[in-house]
């Protein structure tokens, strides 16, 4: 297609997936690659990531969707990472989702806190607690 430049990898890898992705506030990944290479971008960012691990036979999950929507638009200096567990196993694996909804909650590539289950109020007040912490 002329009149538009497609990045080069090394360009495309020095940029978060957020910035390619625009008008994107929930990011959803289908390759376990994409997820890690964005997840290790935000290890160098005091930035607070919520990782929403759900699947979509998931009830609670669904049901947790539109909230998750209103905390991405509300807590616009957190990220928020979709993650479907049939879909990338392994990322769901390493970090020990056992049940759905399970939220982990990281800063500088570790995980600060969690939540396992639909419990928005207790997401809120987790999300309140770290994004403005300095960890």
């Amino acid at each position: 297609m002329s009149g538009y430049n497609y990045p080069t990898w090394p360009e495309f890898n020095k940029k978060p997936i957020t910035q390619l992705v625009k008008g994107c506030q929930v990011i959803t990944f289908n390759s376990s690659t994409k997820c890690m290479i964005h997840l290790n971008f935000l290890k160098d960012t005091n930035k607070l990531v919520v990782i929403d691990f759900t699947a979509t036979w998931c009830g609670p999950c669904r049901n947790m969707d539109p909230i998750i929507n209103d905390f991405a638009a509300k807590y616009t200096n957190v990220e928020f990472v979709k993650i479907d567990v049939d879909e990338l196993v392994d990322v769901a694996e390493k970090y020990g989702v056992q049940a759905m909804p399970t939220f982990v909650l990281m800063k500088k590539g570790e995980v600060v806190d969690q939540i396992v289950g639909a419990d928005k109020d207790g997401l809120k007040m987790k999300i309140e607690k770290h994004k403005g912490s300095l960890y």
